[in-house]
């Protein structure tokens, strides 16, 4: 009789806790009990001082892919900040987005993740630390839709290729000239007239995300493309 008094409320609690946790798993999928990773779960691959590069759909950046014959038209660096990780992006303004929402903005989710050939050798904590700190002087920083090499105002690779310069001491990029890329389409032609009129400064000193990308100091960790 007291097996049979008990029986009945411990069944009762079983299947209650049973459908609860069916209904959490369905509703919120990325709950921990669910068994499956986040839908849009970065690889634990990912190191700090990555790259990661998207396609951008505004007229900007598709005057960017144009005239870099690149699908890439952004990008940012990875860091690591209290155990998330977190992309530094020159946006308006310069800021710091948590990765899976960087990666919700690009063009179908896809991205691509490169990191220095070398770097468990290079970026020690002690540089990346270093690389850090730069990169946080230029947080707020307007974005410079003139791609001017300076730094009061910073465009998203002129960004990655200061920090490693003056973080880790590494150039990833020759920086080429305005006039080396392809300015005789249209779309690139009506960019240029927006932003410089008649006076277009062909010689100013330029890194795309396609110099970036395509940099031999470079691997590919991660091509969801």
């Amino acid at each position: 009789m007291t097996k049979s008094k008990y029986l009945f409320p411990i069944i009762t609690f079983l299947l209650s806790f049973g459908c609860a946790l069916f209904v959490a798993m369905k509703v919120f999928p990325n709950n921990p009990f669910s068994g499956k990773k986040p839908e849009n779960a970065v690889s634990n691959k990912i190191h700090d001082g990555d790259l990661i590069f998207q396609t951008s759909e505004s007229k900007q950046c598709e005057a960017v892919r144009i005239a870099t014959n690149s699908k890439f038209s952004h990008c940012g660096i990875i860091f690591f900040v209290n155990g998330g990780q977190f992309v530094l992006e020159a946006v308006q303004p310069v800021k710091i987005t948590p990765l899976e929402e960087w990666i919700s903005h690009g063009k179908d989710h896809k991205y691509v993740v490169k990191r220095l050939k070398n770097a468990e050798t290079i970026l020690t904590e002690g540089t990346l630390d270093k690389m850090k700190t730069y990169g946080k002087q230029l947080l707020g920083k307007e974005y410079d839709a003139y791609f001017e090499w300076t730094d009061t105002r910073i465009y998203c690779s002129e960004l990655i290729w200061k920090i490693y310069k003056n973080g880790a001491g590494i150039e990833l990029s020759k920086p080429k000239q305005l006039k080396d890329f392809n300015l005789t389409d249209e779309r690139v032609q009506k960019i240029l007239k927006e932003r410089y009129g008649n006076d277009i400064p062909l010689e100013e000193k330029v890194v795309a995300p396609s110099d970036l990308v395509d940099s031999n100091l470079l691997k590919t960790v991660i091509d969801t493309y």
